[in-house]
């Protein structure tokens, strides 16, 4: 008797050993596809886009100034540039059901309106970078430059209107975004907040 419990004992860390086993016990892999290239298995794995840019290190202060100051500005003026693109495509799919003209023209002072009672009191304390780099942000969400917009949902003589009032306060209406140019920066800010990176 003494041997046979002996014997069990002895064999016990070697049973328990067995069961581990039979579980698989990494489990720090993922399911993917795979393809087999003659004798190998490689796995394929998709990822979403990635954006690489340059080193973007300030020389100095000042240009360590102007970046942040950049940043902020973009930060502020984004968001309107969002709601822009979605109340923009909102109303084209509204209006592209209406055939009459003067129904449109309704909707679009409604809309215009309703934009300004909500909106308005918070873009007019936008400073005028603030405001020109939304113009061009309105730009990039909707592929039309706001100049267009106007043209479109109010009419040319409303859209030369405000081109010419803007004018004097130093905006372009009819400015385009350039994500490789001009507004690289602007560009590269925009996918920072997008991916939460800022």
């Amino acid at each position: 008797m003494r041997f046979i419990l002996f014997g069990f004992l002895a064999l016990s860390p070697f049973l328990i050993l067995a069961q581990n086993t039979s579980k698989p016990t990494d489990t720090t892999g993922f399911p993917c596809s795979a393809k087999v290239i003659g004798a190998d298995t490689i796995p394929v794995i998709y990822i979403g886009e990635v954006s690489v840019w340059g080193n973007k290190s300030a020389r100095n202060s000042a240009e360590a100034r102007q970046w942040d100051r950049l940043v902020r500005n973009v930060k502020k003026a984004y968001p309107y540039a969002k709601i822009a693109g979605q109340k923009f495509n909102e109303y084209n799919q509204k209006i592209a059901g209406i055939q009459s003209k003067s129904v449109q023209k309704a909707l679009m002072k409604q809309a215009e309106e309703e934009l300004e009672a909500k909106f308005g009191s918070e873009l007019k304390e936008l400073t005028i970078t603030q405001g020109k780099i939304l113009l061009k942000l309105i730009d990039r969400e909707t592929s039309n430059s706001s100049y267009d917009i106007v043209k479109d949902f109010r009419g040319n003589f409303r859209a030369f209107f405000y081109q010419s009032f803007a004018r004097v306060f130093g905006y372009n209406l009819k400015v385009k975004y350039d994500p490789l140019g001009e507004d690289a920066d602007i560009e590269r800010i925009v996918l920072l907040i997008e991916n939460g990176s800022i």
